[in-house]
């Protein structure tokens, strides 16, 4: 992954800036099919025999950057690819926090084929990895972290998304003493968070998207941290789709390992609009400036960049017209 890291760099920071202009906009289907669009013509350089494990959909459901679909040159390494354009495309339509682009990669095989489905998420950082245990109460898991890493229950801040179906998660924390950070979108970026002792987060748990769980696994895996899951099926047809992708205890809590069982593995993510790790994009002028996070698993070290694109004013104007006209 230490090769094609910078590659796919280039790849988040295509599709946040092709995003911009509908930045706002109200339009999210637009937003996202710019995205796509560019991360899809830039992953077709990049030097790699990839195939597309989590992406936009079933190759019904999406005319690019489906699941199956082939990446890259055709040449080099096999590589599992996980991909959301825009994981957050309400957020970017409506200009709010909490968007972003985002990529994770990993050898061929050894990435989970998540379908698109609800999944029950649990993942806590470095110093309570392998404490954390999906089938246990979340109250024997904040305990199990306090332990871990040595601070009072009411020392711990617990990471939810605010939903409604979160809310006994919610009310058992602050009934224990501990802290809720409520955040409102995008669940990948908040789970990867746990691992970032700046931060302050001790543990992520939630109902999500199964394919944004894998994302985030990548992220927590390359910084040592852990993450368990479990599926949510809710139809005869998604405990079909579970199973036609190679999962047939579909019931079963899923390990880390389940979930990504490599660590040589690679995540990176360019921030759309901003959250707790990464800054939106700014225009000025003939320049776009984008904030990036690169993270890789063989040497659990997480990279921030801030790169500066120049642009021609006219080609900018231009890009809402050519999406919309593609």
């Amino acid at each position: 992954m230490n090769q094609l890291i910078y590659d796919f760099l280039r790849v988040t920071e295509s599709a946040a800036i092709a995003s911009l202009p509908w930045v706002g906009s109200g339009n999210k289907v637009e937003a996202d099919r710019a995205a796509t669009n560019s991360m899809r013509a830039m992953l077709s350089q990049v030097e790699m025999d990839g195939i597309v494990v989590i992406g936009e959909g079933e190759i019904d459901e999406a005319p690019m950057l489906y699941i199956g679909e082939k990446v890259g040159t055709g040449t080099g390494k096999q590589i599992d690819i996980a991909v959301d354009p825009i994981d957050g495309t309400t957020s970017t339509s409506k200009g709010q926090n909490d968007a972003i682009a985002v990529i994770a990669a990993a050898p061929k095989g050894t990435l989970l084929h998540a379908p698109d489905m609800y999944m029950e998420k649990i993942a806590t950082g470095p110093k309570a990895a392998g404490k954390i245990d999906i089938t246990a109460s979340l109250e024997e898991n904040l305990y199990a972290v306090a332990n871990a890493t040595g601070k009072d229950i009411h020392e711990l801040t617990v990471l939810i998304q605010d939903r409604e179906r979160h809310q006994h998660w919610i009310d058992t924390v602050r009934e224990l003493g501990a802290k809720t950070y409520l955040f409102e979108d995008g669940d990948v970026i908040p789970a990867i968070s746990t691992c970032i002792e700046s931060i302050q987060a001790d543990l992520f748990i939630g109902i999500g998207g199964a394919p944004e769980g894998v994302l985030a696994a990548v992220g927590i895996k390359s910084l040592g941290g852990d993450m368990q899951a479990r599926l949510l099926p809710r139809t005869e047809e998604e405990f079909e789709r579970c199973r036609s992708m190679g999962i047939q205890d579909v019931n079963k809590p899923l390990s880390h390992d389940n979930l990504v069982a490599t660590n040589d593995c690679a995540f990176i993510a360019t921030g759309i609009t901003s959250n707790m790790l990464l800054n939106g994009i700014k225009r000025e002028q003939n320049k776009i400036t984008t904030h990036s996070i690169m993270i890789n698993g063989n040497d659990k070290n997480l990279r921030c960049t801030e790169t500066v694109h120049l642009i021609n004013e006219e080609e900018y104007k231009k890009m809402r017209v050519l999406i919309t006209n593609s």
